[in-house]
């Protein structure tokens, strides 16, 4: 077993964990098992990305099972970076929570979203109070086995506390609001209620991190506004940038991204 030497995260206060659920999608409409999942998952580490990402959904139209104990089982071989595993904690989410910690893998944060079985892609946070009494034993139960836990969120300032109130230790920022006005006239409205929330999460030292639409044209902006982001998680368009330039090239200029970023004071 290859153990890497550490990663320096000094200049990256924001950590870029690369979701490879695109590459698995990819990989499935044939039976050759190419592209390799795992294969991915290395390169990305190799050029600088902290962690990994995946969100196995109940129908494994793209990350499948065996995929995540095998990303996990590579994690390994990589103690500085992170694994983290999204998904719906009412549906199959906590069964790799369980089974994870049962066979001594690594899992450092799951990130709960509230989708449904079918649903075509995240599209939405947790509502609070609605949410809580269920999430409050789902994250107990996470905790239990060491494993930190993120709620999927919308951006809205009052949710923070109801977060943190349920045990969170996270926040993701669902950023689709954001990433959709970004190149129009309306671009800092959009963004207003992610720093506000933002601001929120400090002030009660819950962590954030953020999600789901964020690229190379709209990422140094988005961190450059909104205060303390953590983690930013980003597949879609990572791995799309990756069929034109390939994982080492893509991976750097999105650390080039988190590096220019100009933290707020």
């Amino acid at each position: 077993m290859t153990v890497h030497a550490p990663l320096s995260t000094s200049s990256h206060k924001t950590a870029l964990s690369v979701n490879v659920n695109k590459v698995a999608l990819l990989r499935n409409t044939r039976h050759l098992g190419i592209p390799d999942v795992l294969r991915a998952a290395q390169l990305c580490l190799e050029a600088g990305a902290h962690g990994i990402t995946v969100h196995p959904r109940p129908d494994e139209r793209h990350i499948r099972s065996d995929d995540v104990y095998e990303l996990a089982a590579l994690m390994k071989d990589w103690p500085d970076r992170e694994f983290n595993v999204e998904g719906n904690p009412c549906q199959n989410l906590m069964d790799f929570v369980h089974n994870l910690s049962a066979r001594g893998l690594p899992l450092h944060q799951c990130t709960f979203v509230p989708d449904s079985e079918n649903q075509f892609t995240s599209d939405h946070g947790w509502s609070f109070p609605a949410d809580a009494e269920r999430l409050k034993p789902l994250i107990q139960a996470a905790h239990d086995r060491g494993v930190r836990v993120s709620l999927f969120m919308d951006p809205v300032a009052e949710a923070m506390a109801a977060a943190k109130a349920v045990g969170a230790d996270r926040v993701e920022f669902y950023t689709e609001t954001y990433a959709r006005a970004w190149n129009t006239p309306e671009k800092y409205k959009a963004l207003q209620p992610f720093v506000l929330a933002g601001r929120a999460a400090a002030a009660i030292n819950l962590g954030v991190n953020a999600g789901h639409d964020l690229n190379r044209d709209n990422l140094t902006e988005f961190l450059q506004a909104v205060p303390g982001v953590l983690e930013v998680s980003i597949g879609h368009a990572l791995i799309a940038d990756a069929l034109e330039l390939g994982y080492d090239a893509t991976v750097k200029d999105y650390l080039r991204c988190i590096d220019t970023a100009v933290p707020v004071a």
